[in-house]
């Protein structure tokens, strides 16, 4: 028998398609998107990654509205739009509070009044018996 003559040997037949997935190529394109992935998810979340613990604990009555305490720059106080003497100012709170020592107080201050007499106003209502007490301030503006 002849070597190499025509139609003999597995030179020439025909080859068939591979009956296998080429995986290689699928397993590179899911890298680059789960790298990609990696990359971009940590930019589009706001805020810090807290894993919070579980509690059995009622949540906080958010939905009542806080009381806010005004002392203007003469010292005069005001609960809400009303006028009231540094005397009265703890039974006010305590009427409109219900007596719940957990409701919300804000306390405003105006900018030429002596820190001292704001730290008088918040000493007074946490002596009152309130704990939640807290000193707001408006946000400057963006441009300055």
């Amino acid at each position: 028998m002849a070597m190499g003559g025509a139609g003999s040997g597995p030179r020439n037949r025909r080859r068939r398609p591979a009956a296998e997935i080429n995986v290689t190529p699928l397993v590179d394109v899911m890298l680059v998107l789960l790298i990609v992935f990696m990359v971009t998810a940590p930019m589009m979340t706001s805020g810090v990654n807290v894993d919070l613990p579980k509690t059995d604990a009622s949540p906080l009555n958010a939905d009542t509205k806080p009381i806010t305490v005004s002392i203007k720059s003469d010292g005069s106080l005001f609960i809400g739009d009303d006028a009231v003497s540094a005397d009265q100012l703890v039974a006010q709170l305590q009427a409109l509070s219900q007596n719940d020592p957990t409701h919300r107080i804000f306390v405003r201050g105006d900018q030429h009044i002596d820190y001292g007499r704001v730290m008088e106003v918040m000493g007074r209502i946490t002596s009152g018996g309130f704990t939640h007490v807290a000193l707001l301030a408006q946000q400057p503006a963006s441009g300055q």
